[in-house]
């Protein structure tokens, strides 16, 4: 792939055609195996490329720019690989989350377990179909995330490069996998700690979308460590307000925009920080409000009973409160961004993209 501008190369076309490229190298040897697998890995291969904002892809570049990358060297096509790995590990992710929470949708589209049930019912096969679907999620997820490790090993980083970036790698992994433990056990102890849904967002959420990203590109870079440390803090602080918009979205986002059912979040009995802080609140304000909401969490949720949950939400002040650390959150982000040793270029394309995963709307 030619290289040409770090826009170029940072753009979701660039990402996804790194991820084509991959998966065309590894169709032959899925095809070897059997068709079965063939065929899972081409449900795998839509399921990557038919949608997401790249966001962890171009974080991790943007890093390596801002450290000094240059987009029109020679290790620049390696580099975006290394990046581009980000999307399979974060679809192993997608997949084995909606599994966890029972969600039927993703983007719009059926989630990968439920596509995988429905193969069985239409080819009649033995055995119950959900049960079919959530096996061969599970075992298509943990591919996504091998193939990410062989993607970064494969990418053709300098030896030196690579070396720096392998401590990171595991951390992003180990750090995503524990941040969803976390959140399974928080949702089934019932949870309402607000240290403990933010201990969540840290590592469930900030540390993969943003944190370690960035660390990733500054790694591959040889970044100091005053820029390291810049970095990760302004990831740790985009990457909460990221969730925590997140959160907001979950209860009172459009389905049309966002891709996933208004409330899902309270049918599924996610423990976030809205939730903890509206009943947090609501204990001492609307003790009535609070039991309601206690008593619904994790259920079959009307869309009557939706709209009471949310009223008690909004009432507390939950939900300016939430806003509010939003934009304390960027601001600080922003405010060490600025002080540090990022590149110009660099500093401006994190500052927008700070506003842009805490500001948008899906």
């Amino acid at each position: 792939m030619a290289v040409k501008s770090p826009d170029a190369v940072a753009s979701a076309v660039a990402v996804d055609a790194a991820l084509q490229g991959f998966f065309a190298d590894r169709r032959a040897d899925a095809e070897a195996i059997g068709p079965g697998f063939a065929a899972a890995v081409a449900e795998l291969e839509g399921y990557v490329l038919r949608g997401g904002k790249r966001v962890r892809p171009a974080f991790a570049w943007t890093g390596w720019i801002g450290a000094g990358g240059d987009a029109s060297g020679p290790a620049a096509e390696a580099v975006l690989r290394c990046c581009t790995a980000l999307e399979l590990l974060h679809a192993s992710a997608l997949i084995h989350d909606d599994i966890i929470d029972a969600s039927l949708t993703r983007r719009g589209f059926p989630a990968a377990h439920v596509t995988f049930a429905d193969r069985h019912r239409a080819g009649r096969w033995s055995g119950d179909p959900d049960a079919f679907g959530t096996g061969a999620a599970i075992l298509v997820g943990d591919l996504a995330q091998a193939w990410a490790d062989d993607m970064v090993h494969m990418s053709g980083l300098p030896a030196d490069a690579k070396a720096r970036v392998m401590p990171v790698w595991s951390a992003i992994r180990t750090e995503v996998l524990g941040g969803q433990l976390l959140d399974l056990t928080a949702e089934a102890s019932g949870d309402e700690n607000i240290d403990s849904a933010l201990r969540v967002n840290r590592y469930k959420t900030a540390s993969y979308t943003v944190e370690r990203p960035l660390h990733i590109g500054a790694a591959i870079a040889g970044a100091d460590p005053g820029l390291v440390a810049a970095y990760r803090t302004f990831g740790v602080n985009v990457g909460i307000a990221f969730q925590l918009r997140d959160d907001l979205l979950g209860v009172f986002g459009d389905p049309a925009v966002t891709g996933k059912p208004s409330g899902d979040d309270l049918r599924e009995g996610k423990r976030t920080v809205l939730l903890a802080t509206a009943l947090e609140r609501a204990d001492v304000n609307d003790p009535a409000g609070a039991e309601f909401v206690r008593a619904k969490i994790g259920t079959d949720i009307s869309d009557d009973e939706l709209g009471t949950i949310r009223a008690v939400i909004t009432a507390t002040g939950a939900v300016d409160h939430i806003e509010r650390d939003i934009a304390r959150r960027t601001d600080r982000a922003l405010t060490v961004l600025r002080a540090s040793s990022a590149t110009t270029e660099a500093k401006d394309q994190l500052a927008a993209m700070a506003i842009s995963a805490t500001q948008r709307v899906s």
